[in-house]
């Protein structure tokens, strides 16, 4: 029985980035061995076991083999027989399929390090073509790191979307990879990742062209680029990738006030944080505020901000107390917000 690190801790430290959680893979073993030595199985499609001190993933070297479509079309066999290359070799990238043993030394069979120095994202084998989650896995992988696709993994990614395979993606899936990438410090090179190979086309369709850059949290990011959409295309998008509440309400918001950015008129400014919801939800506000900063970076937010504030100093009780029947108290109360924000403005 032999134990060696893989994947992505093995990535990151020769990147020199810091390692968070460690993946092992173990070869010569049986199910019954590693629970006889101590580990908690914890694998549903395959033998995954958790070691006793350090709680580390543990899984048996494994090979899979295309049964049907889609990213689970694939039947697994772990035995004690599976080599460490035969192990590597079915995973997606060449940065992603090597392995330090016991001793430290490198196990790298397909060229990772070498790619890895040249910023380069390539297959392991024709294999990647089995699974469509990995053309949004390389993806999100440019948008970590900055690195270019090679381009005969690039023709494959494409081949993959032409033939069909790519259909197979389900929602999802598809917004946990593509929100991972958007998050990245590069999104804009998923999105051209995507753009190149052909799946912006079937999954994207409504985001024609990128925005220069995207910053700030995730739904602020999402929110830019959505911007320019109507409701009825964010909504199309949002329903195609099963887009969260958070993340769709924001970009909808952006579509329902921007009509508004840049008038000047009290009343005007009254209806655009009506529409935002400003009163209530301030800190989906603050993050709004933020998306117009990248996307209009001419309109005054401090304006829309000392607006917001004096339009929270009216006093909404002492209205409600005033006024005659409680059918006038929206009325009364639009009006004193207006007055307040037109002294703020002035």
């Amino acid at each position: 029985m032999k134990a060696y690190v893989v994947g992505g801790a093995v990535r990151d430290e020769l990147l020199g980035l810091p390692v968070a959680d460690r993946d092992w893979v173990v070869v010569g073993a049986t199910p019954e061995e590693m629970t006889a030595a101590g580990f908690r199985p914890v694998g549903r499609d395959f033998p995954v076991f958790l070691h006793p001190g350090t709680h580390e993933e543990y899984a048996l070297a494994r090979t899979e083999r295309k049964s049907g479509r889609g990213y689970r079309g694939f039947t697994v066999h772990a035995a004690p027989e599976v080599t460490l290359q035969e192990d590597l070799a079915r995973r997606d990238l060449t940065i992603n399929a090597m392995a330090r043993d016991e001793a430290g030394g490198l196990v790298d069979p397909f060229g990772g390090e070498r790619d890895l120095r040249a910023g380069v994202l390539r297959h392991v084998s024709e294999a990647f073509a089995e699974d469509p989650v990995r053309i949004l896995r390389t993806a999100r992988f440019a948008a970590r790191y900055g690195f270019r696709v090679a381009q005969e993994t690039e023709r494959l990614m494409r081949a993959m979307v032409d033939s069909g395979e790519a259909d197979a993606l389900v929602p999802e899936r598809v917004w946990q990879e593509f929100s991972r990438g958007l998050a990245e410090p590069q999104p804009l090179k998923m999105l051209e990742a995507l753009e190149r190979c052909g799946l912006s086309a079937r999954l994207l369709p409504e985001l024609r062209g990128t925005p220069p850059a995207l910053s700030g949290p995730l739904a602020v990011r999402f929110a830019r680029l959505c911007w320019g959409l109507p409701e009825r295309e964010i909504e199309a998008l949002c329903d195609r990738l099963k887009v969260p509440n958070d993340e769709r309400e924001l970009a909808l918001t952006a579509a329902r006030v921007r009509p508004l950015l840049g008038r000047e008129k009290p009343a005007e400014f009254l209806e655009l944080l009506k529409r935002a919801d400003a009163f209530r939800r301030t800190e989906r506000f603050a993050h709004l505020l933020d998306v117009v900063r990248q996307a209009e970076p001419a309109v005054d937010v401090v304006r829309l901000e000392r607006a917001l504030k004096a339009a929270t100093g009216v006093d909404a009780a002492a209205i409600a107390r005033e006024a005659g029947s409680p059918a006038d108290i929206p009325a009364r109360l639009d009006r004193a917000r207006a007055q307040a924000i037109g002294s703020a403005l002035r």
